[in-house]
């Protein structure tokens, strides 16, 4: 549980390990106490201390500390012995790996897009973390068969970019993220997605995108479940913050202002935060923008927004249904990749399972005026099999799940970065004791994927043209949440993902089916007197 005086993620802590419940401070409060609080520490570093430590900044991701006292665990998968669905019911056939959990995005629209399974990649964009693992997590997406979507401001924070009257001409960076995911993509299952922000579609980033670097999918940007402000990083030289400060970001503090300059030359502070301004988005011109994006070429458009307030769900769902947008991602509080307050990640939005029961509220009333509900995918913490098979069961409205992937970004930066470190480690003959002896110490094999694309791609060197830490997330993609889904899904005897019900999961407590509508366990007792009938 988060203490609100000391915090792991902003590098805090107290002195006493009995706090005071209404505001986290010791008890007694002494004057020659050398740790630094929350308090503390914002009196000697102010507004450094509302960030996720910054000297980890690049190379490291946060989320929420807080206990929202609801999440994918108060809810149980209920295991079937009768009957299958989606397989013939017989014991040579219904075997966990004969479950298909491919997927398509945007089923309602001209071009469906097919995936391998029922997860990808959400919007990593200018943030260090994302452009310095870029490679792997690109290459592991592609392999995997999944959807990567490029995120917000890579162009305006690419120092090559090339812009002719306020518009990008070209962006080495960006064309590096697409082609790392088309050099390894199969040119059938998953796509490069490329998300645009109210910076990036002043910039023309999504013109550029389409006619020069063959992108097929844009994702329109509203918002993130980690913060309800513009995107933010962090710009650790004074040259680079001028640079961006030009290209009409939001730099703090002035970069140009010559106190300021001074200041960050003698050492008092060691970064400056680069901040994107927020739309305003409203329904007749949101609508006119998705048109001119087809009419410019895109075969898909999605959109991306945060855990607003109930009734801007319900605008949301309203706009994404008269647009017929292809896939709509609602992302809940709590999670985040690069420099969201903490404060914003904690205390700000709705966690996912009330976010996600607002979304289903609007979809049920859609559908059943009849009109258009889009696909949707949800995100928010999600890490395993388990939480992604509970997110389907909800988001069944009586023909299977509406919820057509899961979104996911620390789980995947995490794998791609572990692979990459662990092969490091190798390479330098420093791997853990423990760990050597358990999996050895040679790459290709304690990499348990490796063998298997070695075979899949023959022409290419695994390790050097396919990254470790593509192998890394691929393996956890492939066999872990997807043999895992597999596993949960035979459980469950159910062996298409469309096949997937409601009812397969249920709410281990009154308040937790109240706020969802999923049935407890005791609501079910009539079906046992049937069954004995």
């Amino acid at each position: 549980m988060s203490i609100e005086n000391s915090k792991s993620t902003t590098g805090t802590a107290i002195r006493v390990k009995d706090p005071c419940p209404i505001n986290g401070m010791c008890p007694v409060c002494i004057e020659d106490c050398n740790v630094l609080c929350e308090v503390g520490k914002g009196a000697l570093r102010g507004r450094e201390v509302l960030y996720p430590s910054p000297e980890h900044f690049g190379k490291s991701t946060a989320a929420s500390n807080k206990d929202y006292f609801l999440d994918w665990s108060h809810f149980q998968i209920m295991a079937e012995l009768i009957g299958a669905k989606g397989i013939e019911p017989n014991p040579d056939v219904a075997f966990f790996e004969n479950v298909e959990i491919k997927t398509v995005v945007g089923t309602k629209g001209k071009n469906p897009i097919k995936m391998k399974l029922p997860a990808h990649i959400a919007g990593l964009g200018s943030t260090a973390v994302a452009k310095n693992n870029w490679r792997e997590l690109a290459g592991g997406a592609a392999l995997a068969g999944v959807c990567e979507v490029i995120g917000e401001n890579v162009c305006g924070m690419d120092s090559d970019a090339v812009y002719s009257n306020g518009k990008v001409q070209s962006s080495k960076d960006l064309a590096f993220r697409v082609s790392s995911y088309t050099d390894h993509w199969d040119g059938e299952n998953g796509r490069i997605v490329l998300q645009t922000n109210v910076e990036d579609t002043r910039g023309g980033v999504d013109d550029y995108g389409l006619s020069k670097l063959n992108v097929e999918v844009i994702e329109r940007k509203w918002g993130q479940g980690a913060k309800a402000i513009g995107g933010e990083v962090r710009l650790t030289t004074l040259e680079r913050a001028l640079e961006l400060k030009s290209r009409g970001y939001i730099v703090m503090p002035d970069p140009e202002d010559p106190e300021v300059q001074a200041a960050f030359k003698g050492g008092v502070f060691k970064s400056f935060e680069r901040h994107s301004r927020v739309g305003f988005p409203d329904e007749r011109s949101f609508l006119e923008d998705i048109d001119k994006l087809r009419g410019k070429g895109a075969k898909n458009v999605f959109l991306k927004t945060g855990a607003y307030k109930p009734e801007v769900v319900a605008f949301t769902m309203r706009c994404a249904s008269n647009a017929k947008i292809d896939l709509l991602t609602f992302d809940a509080a709590g999670g985040g990749t690069g420099m969201s307050p903490v404060s914003h990640m904690n205390e700000l939005s709705s966690p996912g399972i009330w976010l996600f029961s607002q979304v289903m509220t609007c979809a049920k009333e859609l559908k059943k005026q009849g009109r258009f509900v889009p696909d949707l995918s949800f995100a928010g913490g999600f890490i395993n099999e388990t939480q992604m098979y509970k997110a389907f069961a909800l988001s069944d409205l009586g023909e299977g799940p509406i919820v057509k992937s899961i979104g996911m970004c620390r789980g995947p930066i995490t794998a791609a970065v572990k692979g990459k470190h662990f092969a490091s480690l190798a390479s330098k003959n420093q791997l853990p004791a423990s760990f050597t002896e358990q999996y050895g110490s040679d790459p290709n094999k304690f990499f348990i994927g490796a063998v298997g694309l070695q075979e899949k791609f023959p022409g290419k060197k695994i390790g050097s043209d396919i990254p470790w830490g593509a192998v890394s997330l691929y393996t956890y993609f492939h066999d872990r949440l997807g043999e895992g889904l597999k596993q949960l899904m035979a459980g469950t005897r159910k062996f298409k993902l469309e096949c997937i019900e409601n009812e397969d999961i249920v709410a281990l407590s009154e308040y937790s089916s109240k706020v969802s509508g999923v049935e407890t366990l005791d609501a079910r007792a009539d079906r046992v007197m049937k069954a004995l009938l």
